[in-house]
């Protein structure tokens, strides 16, 4: 039979270490997406108009990136739940007194080697 109480945690967890929402997180990565998108259109737009103009060469520089830009929104798309890094975050710590020792060991500041002898 199981215990019916929960086990004693030594730590309380913070609201702050809540992660966001699911529908938060999935509007994040939609509007990320969109904007991969948007720029790949941008690029693509701007390869034709440089090659209607004969600008040669330089208008792979705009080819590649809408060609490469789709696989990288996908895959940050499809990425999971982020952002979940906690950057600036910082765990609560209570200001606490250091442990207070009595007794006459080495830490208590009492003298453990002899005086040196006087000639």
């Amino acid at each position: 039979m199981r215990n019916a109480q929960r086990p004693h945690r030594d730590q309380a967890h913070l609201v702050t270490e809540a992660r966001p929402a699911l529908s938060a997180d999935i509007a994040y990565r939609q509007r990320r997406y969109l904007i991969m998108m948007g720029i790949r259109t941008v690029c693509f737009v701007v390869a034709i108009v440089m090659f209607v103009n004969h600008l040669g060469w330089l208008t792979a520089i705009p080819v590649v990136g809408a060609l490469v830009i789709p696989y990288f929104a996908v895959i940050f798309a499809n990425g999971g739940r982020e952002p979940t890094t906690r950057r600036g975050f910082r765990p609560y710590e209570p200001n606490t007194p250091a442990v207070y020792q009595s007794h006459g060991g080495p830490d208590s500041g009492q003298r453990t080697d002899p005086p040196p002898s006087a000639q």
